[in-house]
């Protein structure tokens, strides 16, 4: 009875400090990060414990499957290679740099120094896309921010285990099955992934009912995580593909009624959990902090060093890949790399993946510092989220990087523009058809006339409820999807345009009723 109501009052807490932030346009995950800790430090304040599977099984998938279906596969296709770089090349890069400076600032062993370099070496997709969300980050960058972040879990994942097995069990690092746990992990992953993706997509293309569409939607993530960890391989991996596969192929997959649920339900649930679990990493940070052994108090000073190594680690290798991801072909490089830096924030993995280092070593003995790399991790998750967090804005505006108001709502405007051509163009085709009357002809050319001379999105028309008027409302707006699918291929538009134009679109066919 205890743990639900601690459930409820996360709840409650983390829904009004989040709704506190969208209306102050603070970044809700360093929000909430401050909040917890306040909580925390009440006294009387019960302490909070945080099974690991409970964030790794309950917390990650829906919110990685969230994350990867906002994934746009065409700017990803021009900025992989730096991707590629970032989620092999960095990670280890981090891993190795953080292991000899936390051997040398720490009173931790070299094989616990390297399991904390494992834990921290890469960015986390929960709190970058988080945080990221309400940013006008070019396409390519904020691409290349989200993919780095989903993308390098197989290589930390494959350290994390390596790092553990030399603590646990003292033993010598064996870098040849390292590399062949990696390729299953991250191939195996893969493999998963796309499977639970083309299996989720013949049911979807088979299935009508909102209300099922929606369980398959939640289902999902959470399937594809078993399903790969029962088979030995990356489930946030296998996660990641589905998400970003379906996210590619859901409007070929439902209709717009069902689109437009499944949207709403996953935005709820996305809006819960991101909103407990950033909560929760800053009401564990006190009670981890009571569990140091004595002699332990220099900690802060510790968790800042390994944060500025992180830090300063990302700047040197960002700066000669920020030349090949110019947003702009004027843009100076180091604006891009400044902010593709800041925007590297840890968040719920590493934590998750400090909660799960074993308790013993070999022969039962505990784990020597197992303590205090878990406060540590959580430090730094706290301060990335909170100084990174609450500065990334502020950041991006003075990088120039960002998209004006105007630049948007001119890009916008202009597309909405084509789609009603394009639909008036179809119709001048139809003109002329005895299967199609004339006055609903007549009538839908007016309504849309109306729309480019007043460049409005317009609505469903109040005489829609004619059955032949709203058949050839449905026509046009298939051709104004097929429109919107040619813009977006060509690179006439950015993915944030053509999913604000899409919604609007399954709005009015929505609002059509059914056939």
């Amino acid at each position: 009875m205890r743990a639900v109501g601690t459930i409820l009052f996360l709840v409650v807490l983390a829904t009004a400090v989040a709704t506190f932030a969208r209306r102050r346009r603070i970044p809700a995950p360093s929000l909430l990060v401050i909040a917890g800790l306040v909580v925390a430090l009440i006294p009387g304040t019960p302490a909070l414990r945080v099974p690991p599977q409970a964030i790794a099984l309950v917390v990650l998938p829906p919110l990685l499957y969230a994350s990867a279906e906002e994934l746009s596969l065409r700017d990803l296709r021009l900025v992989w290679r730096p991707v590629t770089v970032l989620a092999f090349g960095l990670v280890l890069a981090s891993a190795a740099a953080l292991g000899v400076i936390v051997t040398a600032v720490t009173p931790l062993p070299p094989s616990m120094a390297f399991v904390l370099g494992a834990v921290l070496a890469s960015t986390d997709p929960v709190a970058v896309t988080a945080l990221g969300r309400r940013l006008s980050l070019p396409g390519r960058v904020q691409v290349l921010v989200q993919a780095e972040s989903l993308f390098n879990d197989a290589t930390s994942l494959v350290l994390f285990k390596v790092a553990v097995g030399v603590a646990v069990a003292s033993t010598t690092v064996h870098w040849g099955p390292a590399a062949g746990q990696f390729v299953l992990l991250a191939g195996g992953g893969t493999a998963v992934g796309a499977v639970a993706a083309g299996i989720v997509a013949l049911i979807r293309r088979r299935t009508t009912d909102p209300v099922l569409e929606t369980v398959i939607a939640l289902v999902t993530p959470y399937a594809a995580y078993v399903l790969a960890e029962s088979a030995h391989t990356s489930g946030v991996t296998a996660v990641v593909v589905a998400g970003v596969l379906l996210g590619r192929s859901g409007h070929r997959l439902s209709d717009a009624r069902i689109r437009l649920q499944v949207q709403a339900v996953y935005a709820v649930v996305v809006f819960l959990l991101e909103s407990v679990v950033f909560s929760i990493v800053g009401l564990e940070l006190p009670t981890l902090v009571r569990d140091l052994p004595a002699g332990s108090g220099r900690w802060p000073l510790q968790a800042a060093a390994v944060a500025f190594v992180l830090i300063g680690i990302r700047i040197v290798w960002m700066l000669p890949l920020a030349a090949v991801v110019r947003p702009r072909r004027d843009g100076p490089s180091w604006r891009t790399a400044a902010v593709v830096t800041w925007a590297g924030t840890r968040g719920v993995m590493p934590l998750a993946a400090a909660l799960s280092i074993p308790l013993t070593a070999s022969g039962g003995r505990p784990l020597p510092g197992r303590e205090l790399v878990l406060v540590l991790t959580t430090a730094v998750v706290v301060l990335t989220l909170v100084v990174q967090g609450l500065t990334l804005g502020p950041v991006v505006n003075r990088s120039g990087l960002a998209l004006e108001p105007e630049h948007t709502a001119h890009e916008e405007s202009t597309a909405r523009d084509a789609l009603t051509r394009a639909a008036l163009a179809h119709l001048d085709g139809l003109s002329g058809m005895e299967t199609v009357p004339e006055a609903a002809l007549a009538r839908m050319q007016r309504n849309l006339s109306a729309r480019l001379d007043h460049d409005g999105s317009g609505g469903t028309p109040a005489d829609s409820a004619d059955a032949v008027y709203r058949e050839l409302r449905r026509d046009v707006i298939t051709v104004q999807n097929t429109e919107l699918r040619r813009l977006y291929d060509g690179h006439r538009i950015s993915d944030t345009t053509r999913r604000r134009l899409q919604t609007d679109l399954d709005r009015e066919e929505s609002a059509l009723g059914d056939r």
